[in-house]
This record gives C-alpha cells, structure tokens and sequence, in this order.
C-alpha cells in the first residue's frame, strides 16, 4: 500500500472540486418581486411609525394644554390643634 501525500489529497480535492462546479446550480436567486416586496414592507412600516410618531406628538402637546389650564391651589397645611376645641369645624368630621 502506497503512503497517501498531500499531492495525491489536493488532486483528489480539484477532481472533486470541477465535478461540483459543473452540477452545481445557484443558490438563493431571487426574483425582480421580492425585492419589490421587502422594499413596500420597509416603506410601509417606516410609514407607520411617522403616523404614530406625529399622533402621538400631537396627543402630548394637546395633553399639555388641558394641563396647563388647571389651576392647582396647595394649602400650608393648619395644625390640627387649632380644631381641638371646636369639633364643628375639624376637617376629619363627616356631618
């Protein structure tokens, strides 16, 4: 038995390799429609987030202005001993 060389090895791997390349048929070739397709699905979902991104703009500054309009009175809180000898007046008294 002969010893194998690296000769013998890259010959064997040519032969194998211009066998291949005369059955081997293109991979992935796609047609003139999908790309068509994916290009509308991009615009549309690019189209989609302006739309929402401009509603939703539109909602803050809307939201803004009915806050704005609220007019919010805070007290200095009065000490409850005030209240303690006129039960009338106690701000905790359900009547």
């Amino acid at each position: 038995m002969n010893p194998v060389t690296n000769k013998d090895i890259m010959e064997e791997l040519q032969v194998l390799k211009s066998e291949k390349q005369l059955t081997k048929q293109r991979n992935q070739v796609k047609s003139r429609f999908y790309y068509i397709f994916w290009g509308a699905a991009t615009v549309s979902v690019l189209a989609g987030q302006l739309f929402v991104g401009t509603g939703f703009r539109r909602m803050a500054t809307s939201f803004d202005r009915i806050i704005d309009t609220i007019i919010v009175e805070l007290y200095k809180e009065v000490p409850l001993h005030i209240w303690e000898d006129d039960e009338e007046r106690h701000p905790m008294v359900i009547r």
